[in-house]
């Protein structure tokens, strides 16, 4: 069977563009007369930043025209043969190209960040604190594997090992970019350790995903934070130490509050709270600036009510279902061990059909 490669005009016309936009950059910039201009280094600083995509937009037109003659000459028995293995030699750089491409028309300055995540058991119990576990061991993997580095800023653990809460930085190249589409509430369908007869219960944990903010880029008024300090509990509720390391620090003007108590000393815990309480804000202002935002913080992740799911993972049938593409995977096991790439993919994919 010859592999079709699907034509993408509207791909080709934004990189023509693209081309058309780095021509006249570099003609700009070519002349004596430009280098007093007030552009001049930002239009300099712009020709850097786009010559890579530039040069693979033209490589991929050029296979397409490629792909446009195989399809002429494949009218021709004789050259199936040599047509179909044209075909199975260039489908595979053409499709990279592609992605690479699409990346960087489809995804914002944003994605490319590093990110907080915040894990959080909702509906049932023990089982949904067990749940969010398995989401933290999941990303994890998935992290592992894209060679990105997690940081737990704070936890809250079940009496079972589960989680309550769990909220950690993953620091690495695209990893808002791929976390962001797991904002949302993930429902799990299994036969909980604890039941005995067998019956198999639906539980849930919210998941929030937010652009790393660094320190500096986005103004906090300190005279805008009530910090308080307490002593640590334990995550299991025992008391572990008898110094007031725990913070907790209150934004006033939104009623944001976010606490930490994870590390022995209380510079850590206030530095920790901080790198949290910047995401979260920078967040809340991006949703006011899109008009989108409601009175309380937590709108992309809802009430945890199982409802109101995007994702489910049903054991029994070792199933997994993305409910908002209408995605499912019958290779349950491999997701939770950390294989996610190809449900983010279709998802990414998912999103650049509806803005085109």
């Amino acid at each position: 069977m010859v592999i079709r490669f699907q034509e993408r005009t509207d791909l080709i016309e934004r990189i023509e563009n693209l081309i058309k936009e780095f021509e006249d950059l570099v003609v700009f910039v070519s002349k004596p007369a430009s280098t007093s201009s007030p552009d001049y280094k930002e239009k300099l600083k712009k020709i850097g930043e786009i010559s890579d995509i530039v040069e693979k937009g033209k490589k991929y037109i050029s296979l397409c025209q490629k792909i446009d003659e195989l399809r002429e000459l494949e009218q021709d028995e004789t050259l199936k043969g040599m047509v179909e293995e044209e075909y199975s030699s260039i489908y595979p750089e053409i499709a990279a190209i592609e992605k690479e491409i699409e990346e960087f028309f489809f995804s914002s300055p944003e994605d490319k960040k590093d990110c907080i995540v915040e894990i959080r058991a909702g509906t049932g119990g023990q089982e949904a604190a067990l749940f969010a576990a398995d989401l933290f061991r999941m990303y994890s993997r998935f992290a592992e594997k894209k060679g990105w580095k997690i940081e737990v800023l704070d936890f809250h653990a079940s009496e079972l090992g589960g989680f309550k809460e769990i909220i950690f930085l993953v620091r690495g190249e695209n990893a808002y970019g791929s976390f962001r589409f797991e904002s949302g509430v993930h429902r799990v369908q299994r036969v909980p350790e604890t039941e005995a007869s067998g019956r198999i219960h639906t539980s849930a944990a919210t998941v929030a995903v937010f652009p790393y903010v660094e320190e500096g880029e986005i103004e906090i008024n300190q005279d805008d934070l009530k910090i308080e300090t307490f002593c640590s509990s334990g995550h299991g509720g025992q008391s572990v130490n008898t110094t007031y390391s725990a913070v907790r620090i209150t934004h006033i003007p939104t009623g944001i509050t976010v606490s930490c108590q994870d590390e022995r000393s209380q510079i850590q815990n206030r530095a920790r709270a901080m790198k949290i309480l910047r995401a979260r804000l920078q967040d809340l202002m991006k949703r006011q600036k899109e008009q989108q935002i409601s009175q309380e913080r937590r709108s992309q992740i809802k009430s945890g009510d199982r409802s109101e799911k995007i994702r489910t993972y049903n054991f029994p049938q070792n199933r997994i279902t993305d409910h908002r593409i209408g995605l499912t995977i019958y290779n349950l096991q491999n997701v939770l061990d950390g294989e996610i790439d190809s449900v983010i993919e279709a998802l990414k994919k998912g999103g650049r059909n509806e803005n085109e």
